[in-house]
């Protein structure tokens, strides 16, 4: 796919196949994540990959929603907010900025590899901390679930609706 047709093709999916997602399939989102740019290229970042079925079922815990039970693997997005860039007019911390940046270079990614995610901010993050034994620096901030979309998967009209460019611009 070219960049314009993985823009418009990526939908938040939340009804998974049970087809596996392969090793090197999971390993491309992290090398897009790991490109992604952060202020300063302090890249204050780590990513858990959760394949084990215990892993899995910890991070299903801190989000028990049917449809993100169906995933076969789960990204966990976490920030260090001793290592990323705080604007020195304001303080203002840039982590969850560089997070959200590296987490839909993989949201993209995964659209031109035919796989489906979907944002999940709505979680337990002290499940997952816990889950994971993170250490004291590392913030759960975005879970990814990931997996093939069910063949008989149709997005949520409401998600596809977007804005106009009217509404959202100005020229000054």
């Amino acid at each position: 796919m070219n960049f314009d047709e993985v823009i418009r093709k990526r939908k938040s999916i939340r009804k998974f196949s049970e087809k596996p997602v392969g090793k090197e399939a999971i390993l491309q989102l992290l090398e897009s994540a790991r490109l992604a740019p952060s202020a300063v290229n302090f890249q204050p970042w780590k990513f858990y990959v959760c394949t084990s079925e215990e892993a899995k079922k910890a991070i299903r815990e801190s989000y028990p929603r049917e449809w993100f039970a169906g995933a076969q693997a789960y990204i966990v997005a976490c920030g260090d907010h001793s290592r990323s860039w705080k604007r020195p007019s304001d303080g203002k911390d840039h982590c969850d900025i560089d997070i959200a940046i590296a987490v839909e270079h993989m949201v993209l990614k995964a659209t031109d590899l035919g796989l489906g995610t979907c944002w999940v901010c709505n979680f337990d993050p002290l499940k997952v901390k816990e889950a994971l034994h993170l250490s004291e620096e590392f913030e759960p901030v975005v879970l990814l679930p990931l997996g093939y979309p069910a063949d008989n998967y149709e997005a949520d009209p409401r998600t596809g609706k977007r804005k106009s460019l009217e509404e959202i611009m100005e020229w000054v």
